[in-house]
């Protein structure tokens, strides 16, 4: 099934809106996940965090109506809800090494089955900075992968990461634009698969191995 890049960004991002839960505290990285914030339901409560100072990012701003002075940890102007506050790097950094970020999404170049994941460099590429991945991922209590499944069509979720990791053993769900996948201590759990796509969809674009429930292989049939 072919998507366009709007469609696997949204399919993505509508997903993961899913797994915030009333009361968190979420930070999102730049990029894709940013996007979360424009599909969480209504009666969910959830206050976004950027690292670059802000609590309280909103959806995306209406044509003509961005304020080019409050953006996100991207540059990317944003809106902000009622009981926003900004502050500075200190405070932020010190909301995530202290514990107090209930979630993260994050983008990867690439995770593992053992809960790896490399998303900050590929050796021999300029590289602009290693932002707040490393502290999000340690710090949060919930990480969540958002990315497209296949990147230039190579494999993104792998058996062993072979670039730079970012931090180990940290991610909890990997969602994609064709399946969920949970990282739990026996591996790789492949927990749902979009209607879209058929298991060989899944299992011959992963190198990693695959623990399949048995609903979702009997659906396979």
């Amino acid at each position: 099934m072919e998507l366009s890049k709007e469609q696997i960004r949204e399919t993505i991002a509508r997903r993961v809106a899913q797994e915030l839960e009333d009361g968190d505290v979420v930070t999102l990285g730049i990029g894709l996940p940013t996007e979360v914030a424009n599909y969480v339901p209504e009666d969910v409560q959830v206050m976004f965090h950027s690292e670059n100072g802000l609590i309280g990012v909103g959806k995306k701003p209406a044509p003509g109506q961005a304020n080019p002075h409050i953006t996100n940890a991207g540059g990317i102007p944003v809106d902000i809800v009622e009981g926003a506050s900004a502050f500075d790097s200190v405070m932020s950094f010190t909301m995530i090494r202290g514990g107090h970020i209930d979630a993260t999404v994050l983008g990867a170049l690439q995770v593992d089955q053992e809960g790896n994941i490399a998303n900050w460099m590929v050796p021999g590429v300029f590289v602009p900075g290693m932002g707040g991945a490393m502290d999000l991922v340690v710090g949060a209590k919930k990480v969540i992968v958002a990315m497209e499944h296949l990147s230039k069509n190579q494999v993104k979720i792998v058996k062993k990461c072979t670039l730079p990791l970012t931090a180990a053993h940290e991610v909890d769900l990997i969602i994609t634009e064709r399946c969920v996948l949970k990282v739990m201590p026996e591996g790789l759990v492949l927990q749902e698969i979009n209607p879209l796509f058929s298991l060989e969809d899944i299992t011959s674009t992963i190198t990693a191995d695959l623990i399949i429930p048995d609903d979702l292989l009997q659906e396979a049939v």
